[in-house]
């Protein structure tokens, strides 16, 4: 087995290799790991993030580790330019990195130029090589906001390799009984509930939000219905609520701000209703004035998790492709979510449709039906307001549970 993956795992460097002479991300994900260089560390705690989402789902344990060793170096790896290139130069790490490519030598060097203390690795991501290079030099090694499904490869009758990648985990910290249940059909015991770090994270940026001056001049004095992380299925829907609600104000920031992307969003919305944020925040042009437009388009990156103050409903993009973004960033802030139907991998949504805080919709009129309810039933709203707050705020704790297990074991090293 450890043959097939050693050759799957070149097989996959050669298709990003050569798919990187016309993509932009692959090719960032090539140059990355070929230009880097590994300083030489006495000593060093380690996070590995797969993109930029675990970094802010991780972020609050992260976080911890830099304020309470502030003596310690620590390292952060991303295995996607989505989240080195944003985070390559955030002040909670010395180094940042891209994790190399998963072989026994690349695995082995730069386990050598780190010298970890411990490895924290956040929801995703087994990777057999630096998972095994941990163990034989009893690197304590723990997965935080873990969560585990049947259908994965680690619970298949070919999932053996997988399976002896879980055994190299010193602890697992798990988002849910179930994923605790799962682990122990495997005889792995070493596990505990945490719950899911992101809690921590959104609750902690919702009570001290980031001020965005034209946003808030944008929205004011209106209602606002705050698109992020959307896709084109889901702007076609979305552009057609804006003639629907001419007293509402729309902020849609997708997930690919790419200038062709942005065009064609554009082409969606009824013909001057929009403007791009970039043409707003960098104009002293006074004859298109905010107040003459509908629609807010966001071309950046990194200001979503902060746009969501504005909001009264939010809705949240990818539940036509592969799976929702993150919902939760807009339920600390007490917005009703609306999402596609590719959820089921998303524990949260399950949770907040049984709360009837969040709502799934399959089309057009679905939308429409759950917008209408949102805005002409005061009572249903505010319900589901304080129903999603109320969620969020109830399953924060996870990163004190997570901090004192580890922390045990660094702090009788001080």
């Amino acid at each position: 087995m450890l043959v097939l993956y050693n050759s799957g795992v070149k097989l996959y460097f050669l298709a990003v290799y050569l798919a990187s002479f016309f993509n932009k991300k692959a090719k960032l994900w090539v140059s990355g790991r070929k230009k880097q260089a590994f300083i030489r560390l006495k000593q060093s705690i380690w996070f590995h993030f797969a993109s930029l989402g675990e970094f802010e789902q991780g972020r609050p344990v992260l976080e911890y580790f830099r304020a309470s060793f502030p003596e310690k170096k620590i390292v952060v790896t991303f295995f996607s330019p989505s989240g080195y290139e944003i985070r390559k130069n955030t002040q909670l790490a010395d180094f940042v990195y891209y994790l190399p490519l998963d072989t026994a030598t690349n695995a082995r060097r730069f386990i050598d130029a780190i010298q970890p203390e411990i490895a924290v690795f956040t929801k995703y991501e087994y990777w057999y090589h630096f998972f095994s290079e941990t163990h034989q030099h009893n690197i304590p090694l723990f997965v935080i906001s873990g969560i585990f499904r049947p259908g994965q490869v680690f619970f298949k009758w070919y999932g053996g390799l997988h399976r002896k990648m879980l055994n190299f985990v010193s602890h697992f910290f798990v988002q849910d009984e179930k994923s605790k249940e799962l682990l122990g059909t495997l005889q792995i015991t070493n596990v505990t509930i945490s719950g899911d770090t992101r809690f921590d994270r959104v609750w902690a940026n919702a009570q001290l939000p980031k001020a965005i001056p034209v946003v808030k001049a944008f929205t004011a004095g209106h209602k606002v219905f705050i698109a992020g992380s959307t896709w084109p299925p889901d702007e076609e829907l979305i552009a057609k609520l804006l003639t629907q609600y001419p007293g509402w104000k729309f902020i849609i920031a997708p997930h690919e701000i790419r200038e062709d992307k942005i065009q064609k969003l554009l082409s969606l919305l009824p013909s001057g209703a929009a403007a791009r944020y970039s043409e707003i925040a960098n104009t002293t042009d006074v004859s298109h004035p905010i107040s003459n437009i509908s629609c807010l388009i966001i071309d950046n990156i990194g200001m979503l998790s902060s746009l969501y103050q504005y909001g009264d409903i939010a809705y949240i993009g990818g539940g036509f492709g592969a799976g929702i973004h993150n919902t939760l960033e807009a339920a600390a802030f007490g917005s009703p979510v609306i999402f596609g139907p590719e959820y089921s991998k998303f524990k949260e949504a399950k949770d907040l449709i049984a709360l009837q805080a969040g709502f799934s919709i399959s089309n057009e009129a679905e939308l429409q039906n759950v917008t209408n309810n949102m805005v002409n039933n005061q009572t249903f709203y505010n319900n589901a307001t304080r129903k999603i707050k109320g969620y969020v705020e109830e399953h924060t704790g996870a990163t004190a549970i997570i901090v004192e297990h580890i922390n045990n074991g660094i702090s009788q090293e001080k």
